[in-house]
């Protein structure tokens, strides 16, 4: 029987899941992220890079410890919606989320990011035509996933239209990216890197990327990896072994005349989380 998601418990539930899961993300680093940070400061033989790689892993204890955000730019809420066939998505779906947001502003508490592109008005709980940026996903369970984005890492990421005859240079787009931005992301970074598709489908592959565990990279990944690496940008750009932490690709098939490529940066603070709903019967 198709559930309906107008239901008042289910809509409920989902507010609820979309909250707690955007209270998780913005306070405790996902244990991978963290494995591979320790694994940074382990191996890095610059002093001041060592000493940045300290006080990060500092802030993340710190911020589980006291339950307050582990940054002061909570992000902008990208939310990704696994449904299984037997719950559509609605527009009372969409306001549920809405309403986990709204939540979560208030209560985490999380700074109000959200404006008007044109007016830069800003309603103050982070909703707006178009945000929460809300991705549905077909899947066994209803599960609500996270993953707040902040401005520095998003301002510096790029897309780029290459030509078929350029799939070799793909490497020196991606590390482009990070050599133009330099700093300004708050590296060490994790890049996600959508290879294929459309224009606006590659830009959507590389940000899922970002959910994807860092703690195995293939052999391509490692490879553009590190080709960043050997940029020096280093921690909080000062200069370090480490200027990223992971590159995370996914492809798709693209029409023979183009090849997009994009790259999402994302800061030391991969923040994502997940809630599985639990659907009143």
């Amino acid at each position: 029987m198709m559930r309906d998601p107008a239901d008042p418990a289910l809509a409920e539930a989902i507010a609820r899941a979309t909250r707690d899961a955007l209270a998780e993300a913005e306070v405790r680093l996902p244990p991978d992220v963290i494995a591979a940070l320790e694994q940074a400061r382990s191996r890095e033989r610059i002093p001041v890079a060592r000493g940045e790689l300290d006080l990060i892993l500092e802030n993340v204890a710190l911020a589980a410890e006291r339950g307050a955000p582990l940054c002061q730019d909570t992000g902008v809420p990208v939310v990704y919606v696994t449904l299984p066939a037997d719950l559509p998505y609605t527009l009372h779906l969409h306001r549920a989320v809405e309403e986990g947001v709204r939540r979560a502003t208030r209560e985490v508490p999380l700074r109000p990011n959200v404006v008007d592109p044109l007016t830069r008005k800003n309603r103050g709980d982070n909703t707006g035509p178009g945000i929460p940026a809300i991705h549905i996903r077909p899947g066994n369970e209803l599960r609500i996933t996270v993953l707040p984005k902040g401005a520095g890492a998003e301002n510096v990421s790029r897309i780029g239209m290459l030509l078929p005859s350029e799939r070799g240079t793909i490497g020196r787009f991606v590390a482009e990216t990070v050599l133009l931005a330099e700093g300004r992301p708050c590296p060490p970074v994790i890049l996600g890197v959508g290879i294929g598709g459309t224009f606006d489908g590659a830009a959507s592959m590389a940000k899922e990327a970002l959910l994807l565990p860092i703690d195995t990279m293939d052999e391509y990944e490692q490879e553009l990896c590190d080709a960043v690496n050997t940029l020096g940008i280093g921690p909080m750009g000062l200069g370090g072994d480490t200027t990223a932490l992971a590159v995370k690709v996914r492809t798709a098939a693209c029409h023979t005349a183009s090849l997009p490529v994009a790259v999402n940066v994302q800061c030391w603070a991969a923040r994502r989380a997940s809630r599985v709903v639990e659907v009143p019967p």
